[in-house]
């Protein structure tokens, strides 16, 4: 915080301390005493206006309250970038909570980790916990179902880019995935992407244009089969999805997979293995594979 800010805040703070205590002796300002029902002279329609103090409790916790927000402001981080004389921070505390919690948890932890991935998704506590995990940290992606949607893969079905098996999976979330399906729009110009969508669209039983699609063909064996496959059945070493079956990541709609091939498509599964740790990650892992069994 800029020394601008820490100034500004602490003026308004301070100042609104030191505004109640003005507030306060201007209220006793100008009393007679401390006798009550000392009249001061105004009336109106038989109604008599007293002079009365204000009473001694409520005096004492209106001062209790001003003593209270300075003590408060000189031990806590109320004053802009002053962090207070006790060190305290919402950060500073949200660490030692989690730090204590993950100690707490440890030894489940660890219990779970001494179990295979594939022995582990057939034990029900480790799911429930394994299904936690995932709401908090995947469910944004994936859905909290794990089924998916355009662009993020369903993990309930047995259709995997990198491999479905339990390491494999396991791997995916510890040091994530980054695919590149490169745009071939300025190589193949306007009709050689729809050729080769014509094409794409055959491999997987889709209506499709013969003419074009015995065009595409030929584009495909010259740019494609690389990464795809001769028979466009993919390759999980390079998480090139299968083209010949009826399950698309970004859609198996003609204007979704010539889209595809026209500006490609850059697909990253971030690591969690610095954010979650092996232990936690081993349990999702379990979790997500025991929903494609």
């Amino acid at each position: 915080m800029s020394v601008f800010w820490t100034v500004w805040i602490s003026i308004l703070l301070l100042g609104s301390i030191v505004g109640c205590y003005v507030l306060l002796k201007l209220a006793q300002k100008g009393q007679s005493g401390e006798d009550e029902n000392v009249k001061t002279g105004h009336q109106y329609d038989g109604i008599e206006e007293f002079d009365n103090p204000l009473p001694k409790w409520w005096v004492w916790m209106f001062i209790g309250t001003i003593v209270f927000g300075l003590v408060y402001s000189v031990l806590y981080p109320a004053l802009g970038s002053f962090q207070g004389f006790l060190g305290w921070s919402s950060q500073g505390q949200w660490e030692q909570e989690v730090a204590s919690k993950e100690h707490e948890y440890a030894a489940i932890f660890n219990k779970y980790a001494a179990v295979s991935v594939k022995e582990l998704a057939n034990n029900p506590e480790a799911l429930k916990t394994g299904q936690r995990l995932f709401a908090n940290n995947c469910a944004v992606c994936h859905g909290s179902t794990a089924t998916g949607s355009r662009g993020f893969p369903n993990l309930a079905d047995k259709d995997w880019l990198y491999g479905g098996d339990a390491e494999t999976i396991k791997q995916s979330i510890m040091n994530g995935r980054f695919s590149n399906m490169p745009p071939w729009g300025s190589v193949l110009g306007e009709e050689g992407v729809a050729n080769v969508t014509q094409f794409v669209l055959s491999l997987s039983g889709q209506s499709h244009d013969a003419a074009a699609t015995e065009k595409g063909q030929t584009s495909f064996k010259q740019f494609c089969i690389s990464c795809h496959g001769a028979e466009g059945k993919g390759n999980v070493l390079f998480g090139a999805p299968n083209l010949t079956d009826n399950v698309w990541l970004y859609g198996g709609a003609k204007e979704y997979i010539a889209e595809s091939i026209g500006l490609g498509r850059k697909g990253v599964m971030p690591a969690h293995k610095d954010l979650l740790g092996d232990e936690k990650v081993h349990v999702i892992a379990a979790y997500v594979y025991s929903l494609s069994q």
